[in-house]
C-alpha cells in the first residue's frame, strides 16, 4: 500500500477552481511539502514530473480549503428551546423576558469553564472541517467581561492548535450590552476600549476586532471608539453593519480600512463607495437572512458593479444561523441572493481569505500554500448546486492528507 504521507502529491485530469475562477482545461497538480509546486495543463504535464510522486487520482474537482470567515463557534448552552417556543406562537419579547435570547448564551458561556467551551466546540468546527474548511475565523462576544472575552479567545486558539485547521481570532466584546451595564453603554464602551482590547491584544489572543453597529446594538460613534482603541494596538478592525438598518456604520468602518462589513442587508450607495476604496469586503451571511426569515436582501447587483469583492461565511452561532455546513451557504448564497456558482466560491476561498486580511490565500497557483480540497463531483458549479454531505474526496492542510475517502 503507497504512502499517503509523502511529501510529493500528484492529481492528473483534475477541474481546478483557482479561488477565482475555474481554469478552462483539465489540469495536472502536484504538491510538495505544504506547498503547490506545479500546476500546468493536463496536455502539457511532463510525466517525468511525476516520478517521486504519490499519486492522488484523477478527475473530480480540486478548490482551495473552504475560508469560513465570520463564525461564533465558541458558546455554551442551546438555544433549540427557544427555536421551538418561536414556532409555536412566543413572542421575542417573552422569550428575552424569560432570560433568553443572546443573554441566555452569555449566561451560559460565562458559567462554562475554558475545557467545558472547547469540547462544545470542538464538534461544530469538526462539522466545518468535514465540509472542506481549512481557515476558519472565530469571534468572541459570548462573555461580555474582560475575563470571559478573553477565555473565549483562549478556546478559540487552543481549537487550531487540537484540530487541522488555521483559526483566526476576532474580538467582538462590542457584540450586545451585558446586563451589569444595561443602562450604561457608554461605559461599557469605555471597558472594552480601555481593558478588554489592551488585555487581548497582551495576550496575542486577537487577530482583529469587531463590532455590531446597529441601533439594538451600538452607536456608529461607540463603534467608531472601538476602532480607534484597536488601531491604537495596532489590530484590524471589522463591522456587523447595515444588517436591520442603515446607520452609516459601513462607511465609517470603511474609512478605519476595515478589513470587511458583514451582513449589509441594508447598505446604500454611499457604504457601497467607501467599501470601494478602502478595498474592504462586503461578507454575506445567507444563513442568518435563511433563518430570520428576512426580506431585505443585501444589494449584490451594486455590488458586483463597484467592484466589491464578496465572501460567503455560514455565521455559525447558536441564536440566528445554527448552521454548521458552509457548502449549503454556498446554495443559499445563489438561490437567495442571486450570486454564481463561481462567485459563491470564491467568496469562500480567495475573497474569504481576503475579508481576515490573508491576501493571496485562499487560492491554489504554484507557490500558494497546499490547503486543497478534493471533490467526488464533475464541476465546480455542483458544489453550489446541491445540499449534498459526503463529496469531499481529499482534504489537505498544509500539505498534509487530513481526509481521505
Amino acid at each position: 500500500m503507497s504512502n499517503t504521507n509523502t511529501k510529493r502529491r500528484l492529481w492528473r485530469d483534475i477541474h481546478v477552481f483557482d479561488g477565482l475562477r475555474t481554469l478552462p482545461e483539465p489540469m495536472a497538480v502536484i504538491t510538495e511539502g505544504a506547498r503547490v509546486a506545479t500546476l500546468v495543463a493536463m496536455r502539457e504535464f511532463d510525466e517525468g514530473l511525476a516520478k517521486g510522486c504519490h499519486d492522488m487520482g484523477r478527475g473530480g474537482v480540486m478548490t482551495p480549503g473552504l475560508v469560513d470567515c465570520h463564525t461564533h463557534l465558541v458558546f455554551g448552552g442551546s438555544r433549540a428551546d427557544e427555536f421551538e417556543a418561536r414556532l409555536e406562537g412566543v413572542s421575542y419579547e417573552e422569550i428575552a423576558r424569560r432570560g433568553g435570547g443572546i443573554l441566555s448564551t452569555v449566561t451560559a458561556t460565562r458559567e462554562a469553564s475554558e475545557d467545558e467551551l472547547l469540547e462544545l466546540a470542538r464538534p461544530r468546527l469538526e462539522a466545518l472541517i468535514a465540509d472542506g474548511v481549512t481557515t476558519v475565523e472565530i469571534k468572541s462576544g459570548y462573555g461580555l467581561t474582560v475575563e470571559d472575552e478573553l477565555k473565549m479567545l483562549r478556546v478559540a486558539r487552543r481549537l487550531g492548535e487540537v484540530l487541522p485547521v488555521r483559526v483566526v481570532t476576532t474580538l467582538l466584546g462590542a457584540h450586545a450590552l451585558p446586563p451589569e451595564f444595561k443602562d450604561d453603554s457608554d461605559g461599557y464602551i469605555d471597558l472594552i476600549c480601555q481593558e478588554m482590547i489592551p488585555a487581548a491584544a497582551k495576550e496575542g489572543l486577537a487577530d482583529a476586532v469587531d463590532v455590531f453597529c446597529e441601533k439594538i446594538a451600538f452607536s456608529v460613534a461607540q463603534c467608531e471608539r472601538v476602532f480607534e482603541a484597536a488601531e491604537a494596538h495596532g489590530l484590524p478592525i471589522k463591522a456587523h453593519a447595515e444588517q436591520l438598518s442603515n446607520l452609516g456604520g459601513t462607511a465609517m468602518a470603511a474609512r478605519h480600512g476595515a478589513l470587511s462589513a458583514d451582513h449589509i442587508e441594508y447598505l446604500d450607495e454611499a457604504g457601497i463607495a467607501a467599501m470601494r476604496k478602502a478595498g474592504s469586503v462586503a461578507v454575506i451571511l445567507p444563513g442568518a437572512f435563511h433563518t430570520l426569515r428576512e426580506t431585505q436582501q443585501p444589494p449584490i447587483a451594486a455590488l458586483r458593479e463597484a467592484g466589491v469583492p464578496m465572501a460567503v461565511a455560514t455565521d455559525a452561532n447558536p441564536g440566528s444561523s445554527p448552521l454548521f455546513m458552509p457548502t449549503l451557504m454556498l446554495n443559499l448564497a445563489c438561490t437567495l441572493f442571486r450570486l454564481t456558482p463561481q462567485e459563491a466560491l470564491a467568496g469562500m476561498t480567495a475573497h474569504g481569505a481576503t475579508a481576515l486580511g490573508l491576501n493571496g490565500e485562499g487560492r491554489i497557483r504554484e507557490g500558494a500554500a497546499a490547503d486543497l480540497c478534493v471533490w467526488n463531483i464533475d464541476t465546480p458549479a455542483a458544489l453550489a448546486y446541491a445540499v449534498q454531505p459526503g463529496r469531499l474526496r481529499q482534504r489537505l492542510f498544509q500539505g498534509e492528507l487530513t481526509h481521505a475517502v
